[in-house]
């Protein structure tokens, strides 16, 4: 086939045209320190921090030391094939995540990269990492339960959406285990829910995974991965991440609860960057700004009032204390950061006591805003109660005289333990915890053999469901127990301890 002359003339003016004469401009440095997840750069003399910095083979880095002749980065993956005298470019940018519904039911890592082999995560959006609170004027009172499916928790220490509540204990207490049945409570509960694993085995965050996926929990969940095996580096960021994945849906009006496993290590691989990076050690060799880390993370938990879109992000932060001292300098950080704590204890944890929540020393700053009028007006006195059952059975060990008054008092005590005794992944309805704690309350478990109460919560549960359903849909609907409400769950009880027996 010949072209004609003007054929090939109008082909080399369209090629002209297309021809773009506008330079690709970017400052650039070079490398000249490398190690440990940690750059040194020279020449980047606009870099603002924070910022976004390319090495060569599409590595990235994020800019945190702007010294006066060099830039400190920490480096974002793998440092293997960056080597002195490398180009470093400024991207103009800083670090940003993926957001929006894509990333339901996906497993991604600090920067939002799908690790779940099921391909890439199709968001049209993304956001910066970092980003400034929520102020006050946008803010609304937190009065909205965020049910956790746990007697303890919803009875005794209520968390609000919106609400910043700390879970803090050693390790092996169950700590995980309260957030992961959170999590699955929300199922129906239009809640939506972002998992945030920092510096966990990669083979305790597959099988959480797989809890959630078993029981259908995934469809509403992200979970963000920055594994023991990953760098320093990727478990700083990785809250910071989740974060900005829970900030979008809030602001579309939706409820979001987000889980940070957990901020010891965190501030472990923040500690580790800073030194790498020269800066000067304080207590316990964090850095001076290490309070200002998490309240940043924290802070970001809100609930937005109606014209700022009226969603909330509620955060449960992980801290994991040594040998129960929650004196230590984290704790004590967040502690004074959230609205309260849940602090499990590993000698309850060994009784036998799971969840192992310590009435004395775990509190909610929200308390009964965050609860249904029902639980709040029959839980009231639960706390006391079990907090004085404690005093009393250590004082009674050593007593042989004790009062009828006492007595009676460490009966019921025994009963509410028992009674607060909850199996792991099994998340009980709000509606049965009220039914259950009216009979505890009001002294219906005084003829029930101590080690027969969690078989009597399971039949009678079983026996409310099955003939009295009304009772449940009830309280469920109308969040609060009615003068004639109250009459049928009498003649229930009384029903159900006409045909069964527990002593």
């Amino acid at each position: 086939m010949i072209l004609r002359p003007d054929e090939i003339s109008s082909v080399i003016k369209k090629q002209i045209e297309a021809f773009s004469t506008k330079l690709d401009v970017a400052e650039a440095g070079s490398v000249i320190q490398v190690g440990d997840g940690i750059a040194r750069v020279y020449g980047l003399n606009n870099a603002m921090s924070g910022e976004l910095l390319e090495f060569p083979d599409g590595v990235q880095g994020i800019a945190l030391n702007l010294d006066e002749d060099s830039i400190g980065a920490v480096i974002m993956g793998s440092d293997a094939n960056i080597k002195e005298k490398d180009p470093v470019k400024l991207s103009g940018k800083v670090a940003e995540v993926p957001v929006g519904d894509a990333l339901l039911g996906r497993v991604v890592n600090a920067l939002g990269q799908p690790i779940d082999q099921k391909g890439p995560v199709y968001a049209t959006a993304s956001r910066p990492i970092e980003r400034i609170a929520p102020g006050v004027i946008t803010r609304y009172e937190v009065n909205v339960p965020l049910q956790t499916g746990i007697k303890a928790i919803d009875a005794m220490v209520p968390i609000g959406r919106g609400q910043r509540e700390l879970i803090i204990g050693d390790r092996q207490t169950g700590k995980t285990a309260i957030a992961v049945d959170t999590i699955l409570n929300q199922k129906g509960q239009d809640v939506l829910c972002i998992y945030v694993a920092i510096g966990q085995k990669a083979s305790t965050v597959a099988r959480i995974v797989k809890i959630l996926k078993d029981r259908g929990a995934m469809e509403y969940t992200t979970v963000v991965v920055a594994s023991a095996s990953e760098s320093a580096p990727m478990q700083y960021i990785a809250p910071y991440a989740g974060c900005a994945m829970g900030e979008e849906w809030m602001e579309q009006g939706k409820d979001v609860l987000i889980i940070y496993d957990d901020l010891s290590k965190h501030a472990v691989a923040y500690r580790t960057l800073s030194l790498l990076l020269r800066r000067p050690p304080g207590r316990e060799a964090y850095p001076g700004d290490v309070f200002y880390l998490h309240s940043k993370l924290l802070e970001r938990s809100a609930r937005l009032s109606k014209e700022f879109g009226g969603g909330s992000l509620t955060a449960l932060p992980i801290i994991e204390t040594q040998e129960g001292d929650v004196s230590a300098y984290i704790p004590t950080n967040v502690i004074s950061i959230t609205d309260g704590q849940i602090y499990l204890e590993t000698e309850l944890f060994n009784e036998g006591i799971r969840p192992a929540i310590n009435p004395g020393l775990s509190v909610s700053r929200v308390g009964g805003a965050a609860q249904i009028s029902a639980m709040k007006a029959i839980a009231g006195p639960l706390r006391i109660e079990f907090a004085q059952y404690r005093e009393l059975a250590a004082f009674a060990q050593f007593g042989s005289d004790l009062s009828a008054d006492t007595l009676d008092r460490l009966k019921q005590g025994e009963r509410i333990v028992e009674m607060l005794k909850q199996p792991q992944y099994a998340p009980l309805p709000v509606q049965q915890q009220v039914i259950i704690m009216y009979v505890l309350m009001n002294g219906h478990l005084s003829d029930v053999y101590v080690e027969r109460v969690r078989d009597f919560e399971h039949d009678f549960l079983d026996f409310i469901e099955t003939r009295h359903g009304e009772i449940t849909d009830e309280i469920a609907n109308r969040g609060k127990i009615t003068t004639e409400l109250e009459e049928k769950i009498k003649v229930a009880i009384d029903e159900f301890k006409a045909s069964h027996t527990y002593n």
